[in-house]
């Protein structure tokens, strides 16, 4: 036999079948990577429940009265978050301060009324008001500098920074002048 034709009959005895996948073993990694996903997002619910259980004793959210006045300011956007006063990503988590969601902010003589759809409505009365300025971020939600209002307010003994942005961020400076002013006004009158 000539050399080449040993080294065709060589190349032909070499070669085998393809690889057959090993479906088990692809179906177990599967398996066990949706796993670790859902037990992931056990634990992040479990924590979660555990920092509502740990800010229970926050007390009940107050409601609108039934006879808030007549509205100064109106303003529809989103409802970002609460956190403890002054520490941006301690987010507050019990009665739903913690849900994100769309908001109808109006402000009254009697106060901040926060109608939120598919989450807790509360009310911050005009006494319970502490400062309005515009701030960049808020627990988990980072915008340009002035970006969302803040407003600071006392629930219990617990000072409590809550973070809107109107769908017309335009509006923000004339909610920061309009809730300030509502505390010098209130301020001065108890000062009297």
């Amino acid at each position: 036999m000539t050399p080449v034709i040993l080294l065709a009959t060589g190349l032909a005895a070499e070669k085998e079948s393809a690889e057959v996948t090993d479906w088990a073993a692809r179906i177990g990694w599967l398996v066990g990577l949706a796993l670790f996903v859902a037990l992931i997002y056990w634990l992040m619910r479990e924590g979660w429940k555990w920092r509502g259980t740990l800010q229970g004793d926050l007390p009940e959210l107050p409601t609108a009265p039934s006879e808030p006045g007549a509205a100064k300011l109106a303003m529809s956007g989103r409802y970002h978050g609460s956190t403890t006063a002054g520490q941006w990503l301690d987010r507050i988590v019990a009665h739903g301060l913690g849900t994100r969601s769309r908001v109808e902010l109006t402000l009254t003589d009697a106060g901040l009324d926060v109608v939120r759809p598919g989450a807790a409505d509360f009310f911050v009365p005009v006494g319970a008001l502490r400062e309005a300025v515009l701030g960049k971020g808020i627990a988990g939600k980072v915008l340009t500098e002035g970006g969302l209002l803040i407003v600071t307010w006392e629930h219990g003994d617990k000072l409590i920074d809550s973070g809107f942005r109107s769908d017309h961020a335009a509006e923000h400076n004339d909610w920061v002048d309009a809730i300030n002013s509502m505390i010098n006004k209130t301020e001065t009158e108890g000062a009297r």
